[in-house]
């Protein structure tokens, strides 16, 4: 199945839809082992790309995803805005040479932008960060794409993080005490993938 960019429209609504319906969890969560402002930022980001839907869904793939990391490299802020925005520039270099977004293509692309955001956070799995839903949902797309796999994984790495000792962030310094707490960059980064599979299962 080839994925068209006339898409990107619908897939930031879903997003930010599904973002601002778990905000108020999401920020106690941040506000537990975090600086609590990681919905706001994310927010923040979501806003820019949703005034630049249409704008965007008109560029071909690599344009379009490069345009997505720029922009919330530059609106978001913090180190989660360094991070997306890392994700989403570097599967628009793994594309550069691409003719079209397939499921094989959007598996390699994925991959790539998961490795250079570990690069970026000098992060791996196990210690409590988005990392923890990113690395394993791109195992299972290198495996098979079936959505309901996708989303059980993604679930699953979040969930995942509660019985972790965060060693990455501001949450790091509370040691044994972030034990117990889900990680919010966790959290969202699963949030946002449902969104993208339930829209692309449709």
């Amino acid at each position: 199945m080839t994925i068209m960019p006339e898409i990107l429209p619908v897939l930031i609504k879903a997003v930010a839809a599904s973002i601002e319906q778990n905000a108020e969890e999401v920020t106690a969560l941040d506000q537990a082992i975090g600086d609590g402002d990681h919905v706001t930022n994310l927010q923040r980001g979501l806003d820019a790309l949703l005034q630049q839907a249409d704008e965007i869904a008109l560029l071909q793939w690599p344009a379009a995803i490069q345009k997505i990391g720029m922009t919330l490299l530059t609106t978001m802020g913090g180190a989660s805005g360094s991070l997306f925005g890392t994700l989403f520039i570097s599967m628009s270099k793994a594309m550069a040479d691409k003719d079209e977004l397939n499921q094989k293509v959007l598996t390699e692309i994925f991959s790539q932008g998961v490795e250079a955001v570990k690069k970026r956070g000098k992060a791996e799995a196990g210690e409590k960060t988005m990392l923890d839903v990113l690395i394993p949902v791109a195992a299972k797309m290198v495996i098979g794409t079936d959505s309901e796999g996708i989303r059980q994984v993604a679930i699953e790495g979040m969930e995942s993080t509660r019985d972790m000792k965060a060693t990455k962030g501001r949450a790091s310094y509370l040691e044994e005490k972030s034990i117990g707490h889900i990680d919010a960059g966790a959290r969202t980064s699963q949030l946002m993938i449902c969104a993208i599979v339930n829209e692309l299962e449709k």
